[in-house]
């Protein structure tokens, strides 16, 4: 494998190399050792080295169709990109948009940008946000960087800085600054429980509509998929424009007041870089997010 791939692990590498192939069959696989690493068995977490020689067995699968990217979608997020460098993109992702393809959605974020920048095989999403959350999104160009940002989020949570706002239900306690309540994902949902996986959210009020609503900072210190979601949902006080975990009655009053989608916005991140660098970035909510009476301009 290649010494550019060193420290990934194996399974994100076989899942990015071979496509077409499902993520279960790649696990039954090396569940079962016919995956092979210098001819020994692995476990999916297994870290690359660089140099391995690595062994698959055969494996036949339907051949896939060649994603149609939609011209008017491939513009929509050529438009969101709002920093460029040899390594990274950075876009400003609208609501609504997936990160990348599944079940539901043939065509997401990532598949737009591998049609957009075809010369770059190596092109990965280095975090995802929810497809119903707008705002700032990490994307390597290169296994390097993907290598190191990860680490950075999988190791040292707090150096990547992910802050965002929320617009909440209700009157948002003042003393309530951090959640750690654990989370459960399940097949449907995530699920606060007291047997769940580590989270940490850290959270400021930044303006108040009197007991109806609260604008809220929050700060993801761990990466728990619908983190912020479930973390305000168990607060009792869930996010406007929420389907999932939201509460219907403000959500029929956000959605009668014209504002579109979940009020869940990434708006800034602190990249550190290999060589001490520290990249910032900061991008505005929605400007249907204005709708909302009194709510202060972020543009």
């Amino acid at each position: 494998m290649p010494d550019s791939h060193a420290d990934r692990r194996l399974d994100k590498y076989l899942r990015a190399h071979l496509k077409g192939v499902p993520a279960n069959l790649i696990f039954r696989l090396l569940r079962e050792g016919k995956i092979r690493v210098d001819g020994g068995r692995v476990k999916q977490n297994y870290r690359i080295v660089g140099g391995e020689e690595l062994k698959l067995p055969a494996i036949t699968v339907a051949a896939q169709q060649k994603v149609n990217v939609p011209a008017a979608f491939a513009e929509q997020i050529a438009k969101s990109i709002i920093h460029e460098d040899d390594d990274l993109l950075v876009l400003n992702k609208a609501s609504g948009h997936a990160v990348h393809g599944g079940t539901d959605v043939q065509v997401g974020v990532i598949e737009a940008l591998r049609h957009l920048f075809p010369e770059l095989p190596d092109i990965e999403l280095v975090h995802r946000i929810d497809r119903e959350t707008s705002g700032l999104l990490l994307v390597a160009k290169n296994p390097a960087t993907l290598r190191h940002l990860q680490e950075v989020l999988r190791d040292r949570e707090a150096d990547i800085k992910r802050r965002y706002l929320a617009l909440v239900d209700g009157y948002w306690p003042e003393d309530l600054t951090v959640s750690h309540t654990p989370l459960r994902r399940t097949s449907r949902a995530t699920l606060a429980r007291p047997d769940g996986d580590r989270a940490e959210t850290r959270f400021r009020v930044v303006q108040r509509f009197g007991q109806e609503a609260t604008l809220v900072e929050a700060r993801l210190l761990t990466g728990r998929k619908h983190q912020i979601r479930v973390h305000c949902q168990d607060a009792g006080h869930p996010i406007g424009g929420d389907a999932r975990y939201g509460n219907p009655g403000f959500n029929q009053v956000v959605a009668g007041l014209g504002v579109r989608g979940m009020m869940l916005h990434a708006y800034q991140l602190e990249v550190p870089l290999p060589d001490g660098q520290v990249l910032e970035f900061e991008a505005a909510p929605p400007k249907g997010w204005a709708k909302y009476p009194g709510l202060k301009s972020f543009s």
